[in-house]
């Protein structure tokens, strides 16, 4: 029940705007589930949906989805809207967000493919980025700076 109810949650986020955990369990139910809050609360941590903003609107997305498929354009837009700090160490770069935004930062970092990212690690305001190299660091580095600075 467990995974075909996931199954139906990640497809519900990929077709529609799903902007609340309230509208989650109302589609839920309506397709036939039973579904308390705190379920969709652990469903939602357990699939990584983060929130993201396109346009005036914020919904739920799976990880590496691209909104509007254009995975640079929003990189650049959540830098330069909720980064304020970037430090590298190593083959690791931290990230320092706005309180709440380091999901979103993340996701989109993720979602833009960069050949040099491993992966990210978001909490809720501070981002681990890895880097393939640590000669490749720096170059990560200077790139989310610039982002970050607009």
């Amino acid at each position: 029940m467990k995974t075909k109810r996931q199954q139906k949650i990640l497809e519900m986020v990929r077709e529609n705007t799903i902007a609340t955990q309230e509208d989650l369990v109302r589609e839920l139910r309506a397709a036939g589930f039973t579904i308390t809050q705190a379920t969709i609360s652990r469903d939602i941590k357990e699939l990584g949906l983060v929130k993201a903003t396109t346009g005036s609107k914020t919904r739920y997305v799976a990880p590496g989805e691209k909104i509007g498929g254009v995975g640079q354009d929003r990189l650049m837009r959540v830098f330069r809207d909720n980064v304020w700090e970037v430090e590298a160490g190593d083959n690791l770069v931290v990230i320092k967000t706005l309180p709440g935004a380091a999901p979103s930062v993340a996701s989109a970092i993720d979602g833009a493919k960069l050949p040099e990212v491993l992966g990210t690690v978001a909490g809720d305001d501070t981002i681990f980025v890895a880097i393939r190299s640590r000669q490749q660091a720096a170059g990560v580095v200077r790139r989310f700076t610039e982002m970050q600075r607009g």
